[in-house]
């Protein structure tokens, strides 16, 4: 028997100017608006449980705030705090959300996105219609790259930059499947969730930009009457938008950025509208299920830390401080190999003390046999591939920063190999594998329930 509700609600997130921009190692400041940022939310409701899903245009926020917007939700709603799921697109033309703001803007920006995401379930919520769910997969070809190589001295770099000669072969695939969860309401907008894989990282400068994402939600809002869509970011730590082989019409609207990182907005809308293509190839043709109950399930992992050893210090003390007194031209790298190791030092001189563990929240939700499992963070694709073929559901969603974004998730052959991710990353070898085994085991949990 079907006995689901769900309902939508939508919020512009938009910020005045001059607020810093979260997600390079160097300051932007927003100068203008390319396109308007937003936060979306679906509510369900299935028998006596809740459950809210929550996506916000945004790099990330982590842990620590996550938590104050979902104490504030449960609050203001009745919903449990584990049944809350927020994360972010992972654009990298949006605000910072920091635990302790940075100056009046983005202390006036947080507590004006607080008391959004606190209307925004409320209006989901009262937004609830009987549904029937149905699920799909499409492709997205040859939008998203894997973007860690093996260079022909044997070293491995992230983003070495188009057309380097110097470029041997990439290290790992890319996942292309298109996950669709279609919800048809009685008298309301049909919902889709959509879910892929790929880095938002697409537009650069210093403008506000929804990216891909964005143009993904207009794209399918605009071609299919009375449909919303949210967007989940996937497994997406180890792939992003550049082709580093490009031909033909490939390099259109691109531009070479300062870390040798192709970006362009016209490319932002191309990938939009490829991944609104993998939508389109499944949309009518859904299976529908029954949706008899739904679930959610929080647990607290404790992840040991990348911290670094005595004799790397003085080095990475040596970078930090060239960095942070703008004296990158006396750092001996360039373009990305400049931002992993500064990355690194950062990384080394944060953790010299400790802590030797993390505790890491993992929020797992089930709608019928449709699982999504919420990493605090950004997982590599094997992550996703690998929780996708958990035993018991018709379809098992990753999805990145989910309540909580505290860094790269590396699989472990990439700490043997090197490049930015694991060379950045707080944790230590073996997270990957540990979150995998997490992950499965949750989703197992909640469909015995």
């Amino acid at each position: 028997m079907n006995n689901l509700k769900v309902g939508f609600a939508r919020i512009d997130i938009t910020p005045m100017m001059g607020i810093s921009l979260a997600g390079y190692f160097k300051d932007r400041f927003a100068d203008g608006i390319l396109d308007n940022i937003e936060m979306n939310a679906m509510a369900f409701e299935c028998g006596d449980k809740r459950v809210i899903l929550i996506c916000l245009d945004h790099l990330g926020v982590r842990a620590v705030v996550a938590n104050e917007f979902r104490d504030a939700i449960s609050k203001a709603t009745g919903v449990p705090f584990d049944a809350i799921f927020i994360t972010a697109t992972h654009t990298h033309t949006a605000p910072y959300i920091r635990p302790i703001p940075a100056d009046e803007l983005e202390a006036e920006y947080k507590q004006s996105v607080l008391r959004k995401i606190v209307d925004l379930s409320v209006f989901a919520l009262e937004d609830m219609k009987p549904a029937r769910m149905g699920f799909g997969t499409g492709k997205a070809p040859g939008v998203a790259f894997v973007r860690r190589f093996r260079m022909k001295d044997g070293s491995i770099q992230t983003n070495p930059g188009v057309n380097n000669p110097d470029i041997l072969e990439p290290l790992g695939t890319v996942d292309e499947t298109v996950n669709v969860v279609r919800f048809d309401r009685e008298g309301a907008d049909t919902l889709l969730i959509v879910n892929f894989a790929n880095h938002p990282d697409t537009v650069g400068g210093n403008k506000i930009s929804g990216d891909w994402p964005g143009f993904l939600r207009r794209t399918v809002e605009k071609s299919i009457d009375g449909t919303k869509v949210m967007y989940f970011n996937g497994a997406q730590g180890d792939v992003n938008h550049v082709n580093v082989h490009p031909k033909g019409g490939d390099f259109n609207d691109m531009f070479m950025d300062f870390d040798d990182v192709s970006r362009g907005y016209g490319h932002a809308r191309y990938i939009g509208r490829v991944v609104a293509g993998g939508v389109f190839q499944c949309y009518d043709k859904v299976e529908y299920v029954d949706v008899d109950s739904i679930d959610f399930i929080e647990k607290t992992v404790s992840l040991p830390s990348n911290r670094p050893s005595p004799e790397q210090m003085p080095e990475a003390r040596r970078i930090n401080d060239l960095h942070m007194a703008g004296r990158d031209g006396e750092i001996p790298y360039t373009g990305m190999m400049l931002t992993t190791v500064v990355a690194e030092a950062e990384r080394m001189i944060k953790l010299e003390n400790g802590p030797d563990f993390f505790d890491l929240n993992m929020l797992c939700v089930r709608l019928g046999k449709v699982g999504l499992v919420g990493i605090a963070g950004e997982p590599f694709t094997g992550i996703g591939v690998a929780l996708r073929d958990t035993p018991g559901y018709d379809m098992v969603m990753t999805v990145c920063t989910v309540n909580g974004d505290e860094g790269y998730f590396p699989m472990r052959s990439a700490y043997k190999e090197g490049g930015y991710e694991s060379r950045s990353s707080e944790f230590r070898e073996g997270v990957a594998e540990q979150l995998i085994d997490t992950g499965k085991a949750l989703l197992k949990d909640i469909a015995q329930k």
